[in-house]
């Protein structure tokens, strides 16, 4: 068995210790440690022998157990030197400051800086919103004009004979760090148009002359705010101007399936929240092909709505029934969840009888009259989907009754199929109120179609020139980089509608299109200092509807074979399904009213991928940050997450120490701001740290009291390099199976010390970039760290650390084809299955042993490290 000595943990902890395997070591001396364990495997075999030969006394096996407690625990104290750096943080309390956190200002702060730096990106999109409009007001449309215009598909792309494709030419490319390392051009936008919008149509080229435009206005906000990403104008005709300019990849058919206008961010800059009741027919001559054409209709309908949205849907015929019974009379959150729940009850759906179409619409009326009379729903636009190939029977009376003469409920009607015989009679209700008619006799034209009615629903916007600004709920668009660079963080989307202002155009309500930009939540999350919040602490954001934007506890993603997918409902978490301990849902409610506060939970965490569990006690707080429908809240843990501890050194003591090779900090940590300057944006944070404190980049914006922090750390810690490599080179000779030391302080600071060589090593994954398990990260501190944290100072922890095997099989199944031999996929299972029981004998060959450091300053105590 292999030990990890480490100044970090406390106790006891053997809940795993029946997976241990014999050392593959070999030679004369094996140490102290593996007699001990060999007296472990002796005691196991002769307690089988109770019954039969030999029988132990009680105490000879208390005896045998507490020499071995014994040994180990000095086995651990001596190579991981944890006396050593207790000592070193007692003589430093006397230069040491222990002041409580004050969450509500905690929280107020980070809400500030958050609300400053989405307010840069509100800017720069009303910017483009207004640049857009200008343009588009000095524009004359020319039928016949003329104009090349870089397609971002034909860019850099030649024919047979080596000229430049048509809406091409050249289009430099560099890879840029801000940008996912994705080669992209920072001078110019370019234009994605979806494989089914024609690329040279009237509308496309007069769009794309005047959007050009925006290239100034997409240069000048990333030099005013370098923190920004994508930029981006969908066209109501169909196109997409990005910046910074990317190359286009089609999909394995070749086709480009994007189309702007179906983004969440478009949908919902372009309309606001609705109300709508999807009514179908599903009388007797809805069968075949037309119910077919009707069910993708109400799926398109569906992926047009949002959060803010509500939604029902009832099928008819003879006699009206609710494809969900359960949501009779009401309207449901048009969440991801149940927009699904709605997709695969459709599919279910089958004809049967005659068309009674005004029944239907009673119940519909009905349905939205209440809703808006009980103040529920969007409390704003409310319409009707009417799909059906005809109505037959006399129902002008309903809408006489119900939507007369306000016709507050518009009316969208959809005839479905080839034959037009009633096509004026469902023309008639669409344009009686206030509704749009479109007929849909192809699987093809169903999208187009159902886009339609969104530039209806606009129109009162425009016309009132209501340029709200909206904010998407988490998202993770894969879908614009299909390339192998794939962008899988969770983002969100600020954007603005863009309205005609020609005075020809005022009275009819022309949407020419939605302006927006990107935020990456992890940046946004960056601004809350790791640090202040302790060892268990962390933020968290919650949008106005309870959906978790950000939460160390979100894990949207799943491995399928070698690729990492989103989950189904990534994006639909509730903040009850994390904090599952708010039982009442008092947090959930104060955040999604957009209070400011405080409450306690008695909480159980996991940790260490779930196998292990931490009890604590929580005080989380809360806040809006204004201009948004997004809520902050920070948790901080009673006892140790309760202070923060700052002592003082110079820089040139903490400089000289911070440059030791054995010293690595937390780069996912904000110590100084690599982003602003292009320049800075290859730099680690370590590296970024020694720059400005050595002068040579005065201009970086650094984190003054965690850099502070910092060269302290760095400075108490310095002895341990020279005490741990004297143990290394002592003559008499190491310990055997001792791999590793190391030590981590709140700072983010890390030491370590390698006993073994990497041939020689049974952890070769331990503290290395892809144990992230074991490192400092945005969302947390190290399983050990967290661990020990919550044990007697001073006293050991000792555990076996949970190896993920099963994404081996995972990735060997991935790669099993159709086209292999039954020879060659034995052999690939063979190899996975060798690499299973390598991952489960390291796991099983390696203990963890760590034990914490603190500071006390009067009855005030804080873990160091």
């Amino acid at each position: 068995m292999q030990v990890v000595a480490a100044a970090g943990m406390n106790r006891w902890s053997w809940g795993n210790a029946g997976n241990a395997s014999k050392s593959d070591k070999s030679g004369p001396h094996r140490g102290r440690l593996m007699m001990l364990l060999l007296w472990i495997i002796l005691l196991s075999s002769l307690c089988r022998m109770v019954d039969g030969q030999m029988k132990l006394s009680p105490e000879t096996v208390q005896q045998w157990a507490v020499s071995f407690g014994k040994e180990i625990a000095a086995l651990s104290t001596r190579y991981s030197g944890s006396k050593l750096l207790q000592k070193k943080y007692k003589d430093v309390e006397g230069m040491v400051k222990i002041e409580e956190v004050d969450g509500k200002e905690l929280v107020k702060k980070f809400a500030e800086e958050m609300e400053e730096m989405l307010g840069r990106k509100m800017k720069s999109v009303k910017r483009l919103a207004e640049a857009a409009e200008d343009a588009d007001l000095y524009h004359e449309y020319n039928e016949t004009l003329k104009f090349e215009y870089f397609n971002s598909m034909l860019i850099n792309s030649v024919d047979e004979a080596g000229n430049a494709l048509s809406l091409g030419g050249e289009f430099p490319l560099e890879k840029n760090e801000h940008f996912n390392k994705l080669p992209v051009n920072t001078k110019l936008s370019n234009i994605q148009v979806p494989t089914n919008v024609y690329n040279r149509d009237p509308a496309i080229l007069n769009g794309a002359y005047m959007s050009e435009a925006l290239n100034d206005v997409f240069i000048e906000n990333f030099q005013k705010d370098p923190t920004l990403t994508w930029q981006y104008f969908g066209s109501a005709a169909g196109f997409f101007r990005l910046y910074p300019g990317i190359q286009w990849i089609p999909d394995e058919n070749g086709v480009v399936t994007f189309d702007c206008r179906n983004r969440n961010w478009y949908i919902q800059a372009a309309t606001s929240p609705k109300d709508v009741v999807i009514v179908v027919d599903v009388s007797g001559s809805m069968k075949g092909l037309r119910l077919t054409i009707a069910k993708h209709t109400i799926n398109t309908i569906l992926d047009t709505l949002g959060e803010n949205d509500f939604v029902n849907i009832i099928a008819y015929s003879d006699y009206v029934r609710y494809v969900e019974p359960c949501f009779k009379g009401t309207l449901v959150q048009a969440d991801l969840d149940n927009r699904e729940h709605f997709k695969l009850l459709v599919e279910g759906l089958h004809v049967k009888g005659e068309g009674k179409v005004k029944k239907a619409m009673k119940e519909s009326f009905k349905i939205l009259n209440e809703a808006a009379a009980l103040g529920q729903g969007s409390l704003c636009n409310q319409a009707i989907m009417l799909i059906t190939d005809g109505a037959m029977e006399d129902f002008q009376d309903v809408f006489e009754e119900f939507n007369w003469p306000e016709r507050r409920v518009r009316v969208f009607t959809y005839l479905i199929g080839r034959e037009v015989t009633f096509a004026e009679n469902v023309k008639w209700i669409a344009c009686n109120n206030k509704g749009y008619y479109t007929h849909v006799s192809t699987l093809a034209d169903v999208q187009e179609n159902v886009m339609e009615y969104l530039h209806v629903l606009s129109r009162p916007m425009v016309i009132n020139h209501d340029h709200d600004i909206i904010w998407t709920e988490a998202y993770m668009d894969t879908v614009l980089f299909n390339t192998q660079a794939q962008s899988l963080l969770l983002m969100t989307s600020v954007a603005m509608p863009v309205f005609s202002k020609k005075k020809e155009t005022l009275s009819h309500g022309i949407l020419l299109g939605v302006v927006g930009t990107d935020v990456a939540l992890k940046e946004l999350m960056r601004l809350v200092s790791r640090y202040k919040l302790g060892v268990h602490g962390y933020g968290y954001l919650l949008t106005n509807n309870g959906y978790i934007l950000s939460h160390p506890d979100l894990r949207p993603l799943y491995k399928e074979g070698k690729k990492l997918r989103p989950k189904p409902n990534y994006n639909s978490v509730d903040l009850a399904e994390v904090e599952w301990e708010d039982t009442e849902e008092k947090l959930r409610t104060a955040m999604v009213k957009g209070e400011t506060g405080k409450m306690s939970l008695d909480v159980r965490t996991s940790v260490d991928k779930g196998t292990r569990v931490i009890f604590l006690k929580n005080d989380y707080f809360y806040t809006v940050i204004n201009e948004t429908p997004f809520s902050l809240g920070i948790v901080l843990t009673r006892g140790y997450g309760q202070y923060i501890f700052t002592g003082n050194v110079s820089v040139e003591e903490g400089l000289h120490d911070l440059l030791a090779p054995d010293l690595t900090i937390a780069n996912e940590w904000t110590y100084c701001e690599t982003d602003i300057d292009p320049a800075h944006r290859k730099l680690s944070q370590l590296q970024a740290v020694v720059r400005y404190l050595t002068g040579k980049e005065p201009d970086l914006e650094c984190d003054m009291q965690l850099l502070q922090q910092t060269l302290f750390d760095a400075v108490v810690t310095a002895p341990m390099e020279a005490y741990w490599t004297a143990l290394m080179l002592n003559t008499s000779g190491m310990e055997e199976g001792i791999e590793t030391a190391f030590l981590g302080t709140r700072s983010g600071l890390m030491r370590f010390q390698r006993y073994a060589g990497i041939e020689k090593r049974t952890a070769k994954s331990f503290l290395t970039s892809t144990d992230i398990e074991n490192l400092f990260t945005l969302d947390h501190f190290p399983v050990w760290y967290r661990r020990a944290s919550e044990f007697p100072a001073g006293q050991f922890l000792y555990y076996m650390p949970r190896q993920e095997t099963r994404d081996i099989f995972r990735d060997y199944e991935a790669d099993y084809s159709a086209n292999l031999s039954a020879e060659e996929v034995e052999l690939q299972a063979e190899e996975g299955g060798r690499k299973q029981r390598e991952a489960e004998e390291e796991a099983g060959r390696i203990v963890i042993a760590t034990t914490a450091v603190t500071v006390t300053v009067g009855k005030k105590a804080a873990i160091a490290g």
